[in-house]
């Protein structure tokens, strides 16, 4: 059936009539793209699946973007989507693998351990002409209930804060390089370029090829080649989540589904101005 976290093609096209499976778009794109996630999934998803809109399921109550939900919140929501106790929640996106893992760490973190990540996402399901429909989907209710959450997989800025000050947990940041080293601005306007000072720097790119994550030998030495120790703790971190939740399902695939996200990410670090930031190279 999968890989880890991560499920075929096959499997889910075998599954398309299976009442147990409940499918979820997640595509989701960066600020200022000109592409439109809900207008995409109209024009043609996988049958059966059901839009998940990152920016509405969310903490309302902080101007930080997609942050967790509270769980009777998030379960409240996704009910709505037809998601249940019961079910076995497969995500995917449009990009192939870039926001689907947001997803999938969110229903982790709910409790739900049912959750995969569909291998090589949309662009492989179409390259293999699998079938897709159109139109809006909506779901009857469903019964979820995030009744044991895992808030662990999640850190806020103070655990972050002491992270970084004592060492006790790896800061991996997702962000692509220039970013990471303050050569570019943010894609947000008001945040400071660069980085947490001790923080370590894989771009989320550097884990997949084609729209799929690497083999897990090519995974790990990504991971070490950035001077990550695979068995110490590890918190990953990008501009709002996002991204980091990617490295955390790639690090899932390598045996160690423990990894938490900095929900915050460099939104929060980089929005306020008490906070220090380092410019340049990861500094190990």
């Amino acid at each position: 059936m999968a890989r880890g976290p991560l499920v075929s093609t096959a499997w889910l096209a075998g599954h398309l009539a299976d009442p147990t499976v409940s499918i979820l778009d997640a595509t989701w794109f960066m600020p200022g793209s000109p592409r439109d996630a809900a207008r995409e999934y109209s024009a043609g998803h996988i049958p059966g699946a059901v839009f998940f809109p990152i920016d509405e399921i969310c903490d309302h109550a902080t101007d930080l973007p997609h942050m967790l939900s509270a769980p009777a919140d998030f379960a409240k929501a996704v009910r709505r989507l037809g998601v249940n106790r019961a079910s076995t929640v497969v995500v995917y996106d449009a990009e192939g693998l870039f926001s689907a893992p947001r997803v999938w760490w969110n229903f982790r973190a709910m409790g739900h351990a049912a959750t995969f990540v569909l291998d090589g996402g949309l662009p492989r399901w179409t390259a293999e002409a699998r079938p897709l429909e159109s139109g809006w989907r909506r779901s009857s209710h469903g019964d979820f209930r995030a009744s044991q959450p895992n808030l662990n997989l999640a850190r806020d800025l103070e655990a972050v804060r002491r992270a970084l000050a004592d060492r006790s947990e790896q800061v991996v940041d997702a962000r692509p390089a220039p970013r990471f080293a303050g050569d570019v601005p943010e894609p947000r306007e008001g945040l400071r370029r660069g980085h947490m000072p001790g923080a370590l720097n894989l771009p989320w790119s550097s884990v997949t090829a084609d729209g799929a994550l690497l083999a897990p030998d090519d995974l790990r030495s990504a991971f070490e080649a950035s001077g990550v120790d695979l068995a110490a703790p590890i918190i990953t971190s990008c501009g709002s989540g996002i991204s980091a939740a990617l490295l955390a399902l790639a690090l899932a695939t390598l045996g160690r589904p423990d990894v938490a996200v900095y929900d915050g990410s460099w939104t929060e670090w980089g929005g306020r101005a008490d906070t220090p930031v380092a410019a340049g190279a990861a500094d190990t």
